[in-house]
């Protein structure tokens, strides 16, 4: 009997841990899990009491510095000490800073930190050892796919893709010397790859470069590859899918999204003179302020103003080519100096005879004023030789690719 007892004594007792360590399990599966640590900027920031703001229209480092308890000698000694890293009297309003301070009764400021862009970023160490250094976010680079239509704009097609402006003038961009872009027709469709930048793995940054794209247009393909010709440089191109470049000696327009308002006609209505007249330009109508390209390499040979031109600029390309630029409402050039292709060289206004803010752009071939747009105009060179067989053996993967993506339909 005795025996049986101790037993059933065991029995219980073993029963009763059992029971505790279940419960114990039940207990430990219902406790939070540890908030995991999360550095910002170098910083364990839950390890600071922090202070986020945005820079104001008349602030300044000094006074930024005041409103949280640094006297004016300190703040004075970190400009002097700091300034071949960071210098205080650039910083600009609407950035945002930060303020790490010490969670003591005095909340000592301990670390200024200045938001330069998205990316970039400066640290101000201000406690007792000053000093600074510049950093950037993490950057991570994801590669994406997409294929898009045109109803009426190439903007609301972006749009219609949920995809970033940028790419509209990344797209523009490229195409600029081989589709006209003032002449998209609807039914025209793209696919591109391209790659885009997120700070964190999770804040969109921009796009980072395009590797390939195929716009059909009027339906005929043209193919864009993005291709390093010099390795030591890391210069980069778009060649087609017969390895010819891209670019032209001209870009198709001056600027980089607008619309044609008034073509090259021998006989318009002059809507400010009011009488019938010759039109040896090409109008496209933008915004006041919308930068304006010269087409091609050259030099300014006339940086002024006339009444019925406003502001305008000349650039001769070489012995056979002119154009002309005019209305702007700023001229950004002088007479005499050097431009590349895409250099901004004024801004669009209505200044002289205009009814509304456009460029008058115009072309000149041997001194004869004509219509660009009946030019046949010299290309870029294509890639030749052994550099032709990389460059095949380079695209092959992303043409593939490319025609793997089915084309978006109205």
């Amino acid at each position: 009997m005795k025996k049986f007892s101790f037993l059933f004594l065991l029995l219980l007792i073993f029963a009763g841990c059992k029971e505790d360590k279940k419960e114990q399990a039940i207990a430990e599966t219902k406790k939070p899990a540890p908030k995991p640590v999360v550095k910002e900027y170098g910083f364990v920031l839950d390890d600071f009491d922090v202070v986020v703001d945005t820079i104001e229209r008349g602030d300044n480092f000094g006074f930024i510095l005041d409103r949280h308890g640094v006297d004016r000698g300190k703040v004075f000694e970190i400009s002097q000490t700091v300034k071949d890293t960071f210098n205080p009297a650039r910083i600009t309003a609407g950035k945002k800073y930060l303020i790490l301070k010490a969670k003591d009764s005095a909340h000592t400021p301990l670390h200024f930190i200045y938001q330069n862009n998205k990316i970039d970023y400066t640290v101000v160490n201000i406690g007792d050892s000053i000093s600074a250094f510049s950093a950037k976010k993490p950057v991570s680079i994801k590669r994406r796919e997409v294929s898009g239509v045109v109803t009426s704009s190439l903007s609301e097609a972006m749009q219609a893709q949920g995809l970033s402006n940028l790419l509209v003038y990344q797209l523009s961009d490229i195409y600029q010397w081989s589709i006209d872009f003032f002449k998209l027709q609807k039914g025209d469709q793209f696919k591109m790859i391209y790659n885009e930048k997120y700070i964190d793995d999770t804040i969109f940054a921009g796009v980072e470069s395009v590797d390939a794209a195929v716009f059909k247009h009027s339906g005929r393909p043209f193919y864009a590859f993005n291709y390093e010709t010099d390795s030591v440089t890391g210069q980069a191109s778009f060649y087609d899918e017969e390895a010819k470049a891209l670019q032209s000696f001209f870009l198709k327009a001056p600027l980089n999204y607008s619309r044609i308002s008034s073509r090259y006609q021998r006989r318009r209505f002059h809507p400010v003179q009011k009488r019938w007249k010759a039109h040896l330009g090409t109008d496209y109508a933008a915004p006041t302020g919308t930068p304006i390209k010269t087409t091609a390499d050259g030099t300014v040979i006339a940086s002024s103003y006339t009444s019925g031109n406003g502001n305008y600029v000349k650039v001769r390309h070489n012995k056979k080519y002119t154009t002309q630029y005019l209305h702007m409402s700023k001229r950004n050039v002088r007479k005499g100096q050097a431009v590349k292709q895409g250099d901004v060289i004024g801004f669009v206004g209505s200044t002289g005879l205009a009814t509304g803010p456009h460029v008058c752009y115009r072309f000149w071939v041997n001194g004869k004023q004509v219509d660009p747009y009946r030019q046949n105009l010299p290309t870029a060179k294509k890639i030749e030789g052994e550099k032709k067989d990389e460059y095949f053996a380079f695209i092959a993967p992303l043409k593939e690719e490319l025609d793997n993506i089915s084309y978006k339909k109205i």
